[in-house]
């Protein structure tokens, strides 16, 4: 699970597009904030994981559709690398874009309109830099919709015997107390900290504590990739009872 941004200083961004101008601009804005520094920018997926193994960001901003390795891949590549990882917050023109699910099953932490505002741009980066929910619990609300309607590709190690393998947090969600699980699910439905709080009828405290311990028990970075784990996993199954 990745330890975070330090507080103390600003949150280091690599800003990953293939558009010139795109890039320049994203980076232009970032840069101009206090509490962020842009410290390389890349114009396709494979400059994107070489930036990140060289400058070890807390936050790559990823563009999905890119020549050779595309936004998906150096997701799922920028991920995995190390015990503390960067988060990804992914760059799309779509709403909703099926990629965008890919990408969070790659282990991408948000997403973002490349329409959006300025304002929007600084808010999606803050918030996915300190990992917490995507950007708002009704947006949080839609993705999860679409993603739990939309099958993950099939495994090329499932056995054709036997089917797809167990999702690999499965044996972990075992080790969930109840009250744990409980907050999970909660989380899944895209509640934020202090809906689940009024739900349990618990202080806004005590659900970050949960979460936390949530994280660290499944090995996770944050709570989106908490809500992809419940889907994937079993423990929520779309349309119908959770498990």
């Amino acid at each position: 699970m990745s330890a975070g941004p330090d507080p103390s200083r600003p949150v280091r961004i690599v800003v990953a597009d293939d558009h010139p101008v795109v890039r320049s601009a994203f980076a232009t804005l970032l840069d101009g904030q206090p509490d962020f520094t842009v410290v390389r920018t890349a114009g396709d997926g494979t400059e994107a994981v070489l930036a990140c193994r060289e400058e070890r960001p807390d936050l790559v901003l990823m563009d999905i559709r890119m020549p050779g390795t595309d936004g998906i891949e150096a997701t799922r590549q920028v991920t995995a690398e190390g015990p503390h990882p960067p988060r990804v917050l992914i760059l799309t023109t779509f709403d909703l874009d099926e990629y965008v699910y890919e990408a969070l099953r790659a282990g991408a932490s948000g997403f973002l309109l490349k329409e959006s505002t300025a304002e929007r741009l600084f808010e999606a980066v803050r918030v996915v830099a300190a990992g917490d929910a995507l950007l708002a619990p009704g947006v949080t609300r839609r993705l999860i919709a679409e993603f739990a309607a939309t099958p993950p590709r099939a495994d090329p190690r499932a056995d054709p015997r036997t089917g797809p393998r167990p999702h690999p947090a499965a044996e972990r969600l075992r080790t969930l107390t109840p009250r744990e699980t409980e907050v999970l699910l909660l989380v899944a439905e895209g509640l934020s900290n202090p809906e689940v709080a009024a739900r349990l009828t618990v202080t806004e405290e005590t659900v970050k504590t949960h979460v936390s311990r949530i994280l660290a028990k499944l090995g996770l970075r944050d709570r989106t990739q908490a809500v992809v784990t419940a889907y994937e996993s079993g423990l929520v199954v779309p349309g119908g009872r959770d498990r």
